[in-house]
């Protein structure tokens, strides 16, 4: 059931299609519009035609974040330093709590023609960002559904993730058919709100801009009111909506933390494991 949209509009005020590399296009990182729209600090769409040669994402450090990458068509395997191992059905979800440090790989699984997704880091909170890592890989039929939203991540409607957020947070991945108006009403304090897209359009907030077309990840206001979407032609994206995180971002290559103390420690806790990796030879 779609909701009426109503005549106030949450206005949009940021737009960007990103830097694009090959098969991955950068939407959001932790040195530009992840400063604003923090606890949401990356976001890649990627989408790689396997006949190509794309081999997947070699084993990679992370601490400090939280990882959730939604699956959108491609069956990918899997391995993290956590110990689990499998296939990833496309359509689902993995969650990797990097927290004081993991090292994780993905790789399409055989006979996969086309892997396509988003990727999101989420800031953790200072009580989480040394914590153990922790990994959670979560089937189709396992992700939660209200409308034409399912929950990623957080509560929608009578809809709740099984991951925990380390936050007040949503993160939804949304279709809409062709003319099909939707309406979010973000839960209280989350004044943090934006949406990618990755088919269609949207009309969304003020439409100085136009609507917000494939490969756009728009911004809008902070505030608490309602985000008012109408589909132009069929539509999938995804929308996050957040308190905001209250903590500094410091940087490493692979990490985010909230303190320099904080960025240390995880990044030797990725050393270790990093000459771990290469004594078993599963590391160059």
């Amino acid at each position: 059931m779609t909701a009426a949209v109503a005549t106030q509009a949450r206005a949009i005020v940021h737009r960007t299609r990103g830097s694009r590399h090959g098969g991955i296009t950068r939407l959001v990182s932790p040195g530009d519009l992840g400063e604003y729209l923090k606890p949401f600090v990356f976001l890649d769409l990627f989408g790689f035609d396997t006949t190509g040669g794309h081999k997947g994402f070699g084993l990679h450090p992370h601490s400090g974040i939280a990882t959730l990458t939604y699956l959108m068509e491609g069956d990918t395997l899997y391995d993290d330093t956590t110990g689990e191992r499998g296939t990833l059905r496309g359509g689902g979800v993995e969650w990797m709590r990097a927290g004081n440090g993991v090292w994780h790989t993905g790789a399409p699984a055989p006979g996969v023609q086309r892997v396509s997704g988003f990727q999101l880091w989420v800031a953790l909170p200072a009580s989480e960002e040394n914590a153990p890592a922790q990994s959670m890989y979560l089937a189709p039929s396992q992700v939660p559904q209200d409308g034409p939203a399912r929950v990623l991540l957080g509560r929608h409607g009578a809809a709740q993730s099984a991951i925990a957020a380390p936050a007040p947070m949503n993160y939804l991945a949304v279709e809409l058919k062709d003319g099909e108006r939707w309406r979010y009403m973000p839960p209280a304090g989350h004044t943090v709100g934006w949406l990618a897209v990755s088919a269609g359009a949207l009309e969304a907030g003020d439409d100085s801009g136009g609507p917000v077309g494939a490969g756009e990840l728009a911004v809008f206001e902070e505030s608490g009111e309602a985000i008012n979407l109408v589909a132009q032609g069929d539509t999938r994206f995804v929308l996050g909506s957040a308190v905001p995180h209250p903590h500094e971002l410091v940087m490493g290559h692979y990490s985010v933390h909230t303190s320099r103390a904080a960025l240390d420690q995880g990044e030797a806790e990725i050393r270790r494991i990093g000459a771990k990796l290469r004594q078993e030879g599963r590391l160059g």
